[in-house]
């Protein structure tokens, strides 16, 4: 995917859409994947500069897990992560916490955290932003 590529991971197909739209008029390649195991796959074999993910795919679980598994991963860990949930922000810092299996261990916060529905200037201003605090 290279460093202008951002994946969309989002069950929904009209978010992807959506969000695709914002990361290509920023400027950007879009990928796109419709859960978690796909969203893993294609970011190991060719990882995104940027993940934008969905927390309810179609749990909760299935969202936390997803972002669990792209923190904890070694080749993953790096890529940086905007959540983009229709749940609350602390909701789901709540539950990352949870995951954490001890104290001095726990999984980072997402680099920006967005809830749906997404306004697509700020979605882009952040986009930016995040991605040229990495270059």
């Amino acid at each position: 995917m290279g460093n202008r590529t951002i994946l969309v991971v989002d069950d929904e197909r009209d978010m992807r859409i959506f969000v695709s739209t914002v990361v290509e008029t920023s400027g950007f390649e879009a990928a796109v994947a419709s859960d978690g195991t796909e969203a893993l796959q294609k970011a190991a074999a060719d990882p995104p500069a940027l993940v934008i993910l969905d927390v309810m795919m179609p749990q909760i679980a299935d969202g936390i897990e997803t972002y669990r598994q792209f923190r904890t991963d070694p080749e993953l860990a790096k890529i940086p992560i905007i959540i983009l949930s229709a749940i609350a922000r602390k909701t789901f810092l709540h539950s990352i916490r949870l995951l954490s299996p001890r104290r001095g261990n726990e999984l980072p916060d997402p680099e920006a955290y967005m809830e749906k529905p997404p306004d697509a200037g700020e979605l882009s201003r952040l986009i930016d932003k995040i991605l040229r605090a990495e270059t």
